[in-house]
């Protein structure tokens, strides 16, 4: 038993969102939402430069996930949004806690996609704090970072709304849609938000529509 299996697996509760684990029996839904938001998602898709290293199936990409979880190394979050017009909340999109990094870092980085249908709906906001206040107050955790390309519009809005700190430009920094691109990395620690993140974001949306 590894020593992070009581991080994992968890679920997350929001205002208006769960954060789950992804499970086999969400393949038909997850490649249906994928499917349909193939060329939404493209631009922004992360890929490998040698085209291997993808898992085989749907099951062994959850199996895969759960796995690395359980070792520490990140969180996989299927987004889903409660309606009483669903028996379980359907999958909206995918937050993945990643490159966690113990010891004297204490840092991790978050990626997302939402559902085209979805967008400029304030979940992303919603779900990247959620996520990060539980990286900060149940894994302990003291960094979050967020790297953006920087022609991703509504992300950039997210990491404005949600406070995070423009550290800059990197050059060539991650494989996305067959190519090495630039991003922009956006931190936020700790020690930024003593109240919570979900807590100040929701007060600062209180006060705009106020």
């Amino acid at each position: 038993m590894s020593e992070f299996d009581r991080h994992w697996p968890a679920t997350v509760h929001g205002p208006h969102l769960i954060l789950r684990p992804m499970r086999a029996r969400d393949k038909a839904e997850w490649n249906a939402l994928r499917a349909a938001n193939a060329s939404w998602l493209a631009p922004w898709d992360a890929t490998v430069p040698d085209g291997t290293g993808y898992p085989a199936s749907f099951v062994a990409m959850v199996n895969g996930q759960n796995r690395a979880a359980r070792n520490g190394q990140c969180l996989p979050w299927a987004i889903t949004m409660p309606s009483p017009y669903a028996k379980r909340p359907p999958i909206v999109g995918q937050l993945t806690v990643s490159s966690i990094m113990w010891g004297a870092a204490r840092s991790a980085s978050i990626g997302y996609w939402v559902d085209a249908g979805h967008a400029g709906r304030g979940i992303v906001p919603e779900a990247v704090a959620m996520a990060t206040d539980h990286c900060f107050n149940v894994l302990g955790l003291h960094r979050i970072e967020i790297n953006i390309r920087p022609e991703n519009s509504p992300s950039l809005r997210v990491a404005e709304k949600l406070g995070f700190r423009d550290e800059g430009l990197r050059k060539d920094y991650l494989h996305i849609n067959g190519a090495w691109a630039d991003h922009r990395t956006f931190a936020l620690t700790a020690e930024e938000v003593p109240e919570g993140l979900l807590n100040r974001w929701q007060e600062r949306r209180w006060q705009q529509e106020g």
